[in-house]
């Protein structure tokens, strides 16, 4: 077999090069043994040989590191590449310079290429079986997204796994109003309840589920609940209903009987406005029976003068009689004013909801103006005279059926094809007006229509208008105006206070994905199953952080402008669960630091200093490992601030810089950009401090499988690991 090129141009080079030091060599022996002036003394001739050697060795060195870098090192950073390649899909590795690179490359891209085409069939399969699941995943998400109540899910460790909207809203609420990020996927319920509270109803489970436990045939009967009221941090009173969540037979958990107890539900209602309520009845109550104490015994007293003392006096007469009717003019006043106070506490029995008028009008309009079987044209319903401040409390589906059921009625008996819609406020009341223009019924008929059973258009209800409009505390009747030729049906309902807090609207992702407020494998976990540093990278909570600042010298008065988090649970990046927070740092900030991170002066106007944004961003970073890029630089800033906030954050820190370099040794560069084109992340929102913090967490959970590959597969080893390195020793 013939000799490879590259290999006899080797052994030429390597002849070439003897040949020239034995020339070198030979010409200076020449050159000295010929000088017979003795110009070339011992000294010098060895000093030509000294220059001629390291010439040479200059020369080699430099080859050297040519061929080290094209055969050596190359290679090296190849493995690194195609180690970092094998665990993501759809990664290349890009030309090499050599021949022989390049024929190794193709054949490596030739099998990733493969694999990737296997790994795609596999996951479609895997999307494919689990379409039924998604398809129940998104009907729970739904729910939960939807109901009026705040329902939170934990396992018996008191980790959250799943909560809806409305309970991150009430649970995270601090005593000023703002957010104090309480809640949130891996984090404890005991940051929001008390933990005796918690463990008390825990305890009440277990017997009533033991009680139940072999009721059944099989065993499985509805397990028991147990209830109880507290109140939030903001002052909100919650009634709780605590339910068991049955696990698998081989599911850790609690064992009562024969059923296996793996975690709680909590059902909360806010019971606020309801005890308010209730405490206005008994102050009404105590008012009543405390004031009308003393003008019944005035009139008692005055009653038994005028009837013992049958020949008294026509003054004492007089004055008794006065008596009496003071006193009972005082007590009617008295029960006029509680009446005027105290009426929709008073009458009020049915389940009412709290619904801004102008929208219940709307929702009337559509309604009675929906095309009917058999009609031709459709009644033309129009609003007018509608104050859209007026908020109703109402049974909104009863009130809507009754004035669809008069309006329809009115078109099939009478022919009327326009009417109008009024609401407009008449003291603490509410008038609502349904009124047409021309044609006329008597107050007999009228009032039949009101008090018969509703039933049009094959829909029937066995309540009449005035059960419905009873039902909502009001008054209804049937009135014309002559002059104006006008008759309607007025309403009068019962006016409701604006609600402090409207509920948020739910904004669904920018990319269509669903806010993950659920996380199930929470339940495998245990706090006291692993120390921290034991604990395997994969089971820890992170929260992925990064600041803007006004420079780069925390030491030397640079201030923190910006800081952005998001966390990590489960292995999965929760981005609707993100911390964003201007900061105003007191300070100018140079042109430089603007052209960097395009954050103003004009922006930070309003903003919270830094004590005031710590403690928030401290207790959104609870329970959770920290992890940034260069994370000591910005680790600096929060250190120097811990006396100023009353913080000190203290939590494990991991360095996707370090980290880098622990994976990838090899590399010239470690700037996130570099690190996230080498993972196949894509780059968004950089230099600012939310964006950059999703991009490290992108970056963080590719090198999670790596470390593994690598045996660094707890917090422990990650940190020696990055203590190692060269990076380790930068300090701010």
């Amino acid at each position: 077999m013939p000799a490879p090129r590259k290999l006899l141009l080797a052994a030429a080079f390597g002849c070439l090069f003897v040949l020239a030091v034995v020339l070198a060599t030979a010409t200076v022996m020449r050159l000295t043994e010929g000088d017979a002036g003795g110009g070339w003394s011992p000294g010098g001739r060895i000093f030509l040989l000294l220059l001629l050697t390291l010439a040479g060795c200059a020369l080699s060195y430099r080859l050297i590191a040519l061929l080290y870098a094209r055969y050596v090192n190359a290679p090296l950073r190849m493995a690194e590449d195609l180690a970092a390649m094998t665990a993501h899909s759809g990664l290349r590795l890009p030309e090499a310079a050599s021949e022989e690179l390049r024929a190794l490359a193709l054949a490596a891209n030739h099998l990733l290429a493969s694999r990737d085409a296997l790994e795609s069939d596999v996951a479609e399969r895997v999307r494919e079986a689990r379409a039924s699941l998604e398809e129940e995943r998104s009907r729970l998400a739904a729910l939960m997204a939807d109901l009026s109540q705040s329902v939170v899910v934990c396992n018996l460790d008191g980790r959250v796994l799943l909560y809806n909207q409305r309970a991150k809203r009430e649970l995270s609420e601090g005593p000023d109003g703002s957010n104090a990020e309480l809640l949130g996927l891996g984090r404890s319920i005991y940051r929001v309840f008390d933990r005796a509270l918690i463990e008390h109803a825990l305890e009440r489970l277990q017997p009533a589920a033991g009680d139940l436990a072999g009721a059944a045939d099989d065993g499985r009967k509805a397990i028991g609940s147990a209830q109880f009221v507290t109140a939030t941090r903001a002052g909100r009173l919650l009634r709780a209903h605590m339910s068991p969540v049955l696990g698998s037979d081989g599911q850790a958990g609690v064992r009562v009987g024969n059923l296996a107890v793996s975690g709680f539900v909590l059902v909360l209602d806010d019971v606020t406005q309801t005890n308010e309520r209730h405490a206005r009845r008994d102050e009404l109550i105590q008012s009543l029976i405390e004031g009308g104490r003393g003008p019944l015994g005035s009139l008692r007293a005055a009653a038994e003068m005028l009837s013992d003392f049958a020949d008294i006096a026509p003054r004492q007469r007089d004055r008794f009689l006065g008596v009496i009717r003071d006193e009972a003019s005082a007590l009617s006043a008295q029960f006029e004013k509680a009446a005027a106070a105290f009426s929709n506490d008073l009458r009020e029995r049915w389940l009412l909801e709290e619904i801004l008028g102008v929208e219940l009008l709307a929702v009337a309009a559509r309604r009675i103006g929906e095309q009917r079987s058999g009609e031709q044209r459709r009644l033309v319903v129009k609003t007018e005279n509608v104050d859209e401040s007026l908020w109703l409390r109402v049974d909104s589906f009863g009130l809507l059926q009754a004035l669809r059921y008069l309006a329809w009625r009115l078109q099939d008996e009478y022919e009327v094809r326009d009417v109008r819609l009024s609401l407009q406020r008449s003291g603490h009341l509410a008038q609502l007006d349904l009124y047409w223009v021309g044609t006329f019924m008597n107050n007999e008929v009228a009032m039949s229509w009101l008090q018969d059973s509703m039933s049009v258009d094959g829909e029937s209800s066995p309540l009449s208008v005035v059960d419905v409009v009873e039902r909502c505390n009001g008054e209804v009747w049937f009135q014309r105006e002559r002059v104006s030729h006008r008759a309607f049906f007025r309403t009068m309902l019962s006016a409701a206070e604006a609600p402090k807090e409207l509920p948020s609207a739910i904004i669904p992702a920018s990319d269509g994905e669903r806010p993950e407020f659920y996380d199930f494998d929470i339940f495998r976990w245990s706090a006291g199953s692993h120390e921290l540093d034991d604990r395997p990278l994969a089971e820890l909570s992170y929260t992925v952080f990064d600041t803007e600042t006004t420079g780069l010298q925390p030491s030397a008065g640079d201030e923190i402008i910006q800081i952005g988090a998001t966390r990590i649970v489960n292995r999965r990046l929760l981005r609707h669960e993100c911390f964003d927070q201007l900061v105003d740092p007191r300070r100018p900030l140079s042109q430089e630091s603007v052209k960097v991170h395009g954050i103003t002066r004009d922006l930070l106007a309003g903003q919270p200093v830094i004590a005031v944004v710590l403690p928030t961003f401290h207790a959104f970073c609870a329970d959770t490992v920290m992890v940034g890029h260069n994370a000591a630089f910005d680790m600096r800033f929060l250190q120097l601030k811990e006396r100023q906030s009353g913080v000190c954050f203290d939590h494990p820190v991991l360095d996707t810089l370090l980290l880098s370099a622990v994976l990838h040794p090899n590399q010239s560069t470690h700037r996130l950009e570099a690190i996230a084109e080498r993972l196949g992340v894509s780059v968004f929102g950089r230099h600012t401090a939310l964006g950059d913090a999703m991009v490290t967490g992108e970056v963080f959970l590719k090198m999670l499988p790596l470390l593994a590959e690598m045996g660094i597969t707890t917090l422990r080893q990650a940190r020696e690991a990055s203590e190692r390195t060269y990076h380790a020793r930068l300090k701010y």
